[in-house]
């Protein structure tokens, strides 16, 4: 071995990270931590301080780190077959497929697997271009798809933009985002007015016919955005009415964390004509995922594939994760215990004056800090005041919204109310920190 190379074998991991890495992978905290280990609810970094993950990797480890019965499905797939991409059949994916035209609501019968969440936006949007012979797409401010051309286009986070759109023909409507309503109205009386802004959009910035709508059941790097009752049914109709077709985005809100249903958009009365998702469906594992319609499917013109996609280790991981929630019922309970953490943010926020709003559903719960509860002005130097205490004492949570002031959480679906407790006395500890 070299000296270089005896120097290098030195480094800590969060010195590698900084020296080899691209600077736009950044690390959170004044001081970076690099973990080691999983298990359940907990990871380990390399000084042996235990955390609370109530993240989840960005909402992607569903049901625990670590978790045995999946991590059994993908030894026993990988003593036999590791990979042959999809231009051959293999049993792990064409199962799943039969698993998720199951479970999906409505008419979606047909999946195109991938690696990641961009990948499978991309692949819907390619597939409702495809479908309805139109090119333009509408999607929301505040969103977010991920880091292809196709998807940085579709981003609707200046922040979240280095360059601008290189996909002509995507248009964007405003959020849903009741808590900062241009209209000053409340989900109380409102009518979803936001939805109009959608038809709004669609007649004085598109041909007038689209291609399809694409959004988020719960806009996640927005800041878990939750639209008041009656919007997605509401553009729906308008979607449908200028010839486009309706993508649900669950690449964050599907797999039970909104709590009772397999998806966020079950919530409403929505069938979509395609779905994609990602993240939890893996559990860590890399996938990505396209569902759709037959009629829409069968459209999509060939030949293509994705060389990971399909991949049997993956789709068995995918297969372990649904069987351990079914098993389990965590679509239960996401909602009961999401419920009891929804209850104990609330309580923060009588107690909190920088608490502005508390937003989410199941276990998808997010918190808006404000300097002022009138102006509404973002604090998002309090964000990071508060990720510091909580990492002092042992929780890890997440940060989103277009001004980074909302504090995000995504605990796994089998976390318990002793699991919110930990999670709820870190924050009210980083609240007091900032008061």
């Amino acid at each position: 071995m070299s000296e270089a190379q005896q120097a290098s074998s030195l480094k800590t991991a969060i010195e590698k990270h900084r020296e080899f890495l691209f600077p736009a992978v950044a690390l959170y905290y004044q001081e970076p931590i690099a973990l080691v280990k999983g298990e359940g609810e907990y990871v380990w970094d390399t000084e042996g301080n235990r955390y609370l993950d109530a993240f989840g990797g960005v909402l992607t480890v569903s049901v625990g780190h670590a978790n045995p019965d999946v991590n059994a499905a993908i030894i026993e797939q990988t003593k036999t077959l590791q990979h042959i991409s999809a231009i051959y059949a293999n049993h792990p994916q064409s199962d799943l497929a039969e698993k998720l035209a199951e479970i999906t609501p409505g008419d979606l019968q047909k999946s195109f697997f991938t690696s990641s969440g961009t990948e499978a936006d991309d692949t819907a949007i390619l597939a409702a271009k495809l479908a309805t012979g139109r090119g333009e797409i509408v999607v929301l401010r505040h969103s977010y798809s991920g880091r292809s051309a196709t998807a940085l286009s579709t981003v609707g986070h200046s922040s979240w933009r280095p360059i601008p759109s290189q996909v002509a023909g995507i248009v964007h409507a405003r959020a849903p985002y009741c808590y900062r309503c241009p209209w000053k109205m409340t989900p109380d009386n409102c009518g979803a007015a936001c939805a109009e802004d959608v038809r709004d959009v669609i007649e004085t910035t598109t041909t007038g016919e689209i291609a399809a709508f694409m959004a988020e059941p719960i806009m996640g790097v927005g800041g878990f955005i939750v639209p008041p009752d009656g919007y997605f049914e509401r553009v729906e109709e308008i979607t449908r009415k200028h010839g486009g077709l309706f993508i649900a985005d669950e690449v964050q809100t599907a797999w039970g964390r909104t709590g009772d249903k397999w998806f966020g958009i079950e919530h409403t009365g929505v069938k979509p004509d395609i779905i994609t998702s990602a993240k939890g469906m893996g559990n860590g594992v890399p996938i990505g995922w396209t569902i759709a319609t037959a009629e829409v499917a069968d459209k999509f013109a060939g030949p293509t594939f994705a060389t990971f996609g399909g991949n049997p280790v993956s789709m068995a991981a995918g297969l372990a994760v649904i069987k351990f929630i079914e098993d389990n019922d965590l679509r239960t309970n996401a909602r009961v215990v999401g419920d009891y953490l929804r209850g104990r943010l609330e309580e923060l926020k009588e107690k909190h004056a920088i608490v502005g709003d508390v937003r989410g559903r199941g276990l998808m719960q997010g918190i808006e800090l404000v300097k002022d509860r009138e102006t509404k002005e973002p604090a998002a130097d309090a964000v990071l005041r508060v990720f510091e205490e909580t990492k002092r004492r042992g929780v890890l949570i997440g940060k989103g919204g277009l001004y980074g002031n909302v504090i995000r959480t995504g605990m796994m679906l089998n976390s318990t109310k002793d699991n919110v407790d930990e999670l709820v006395a870190a924050l009210d500890a980083g609240f007091e920190v900032v008061a």
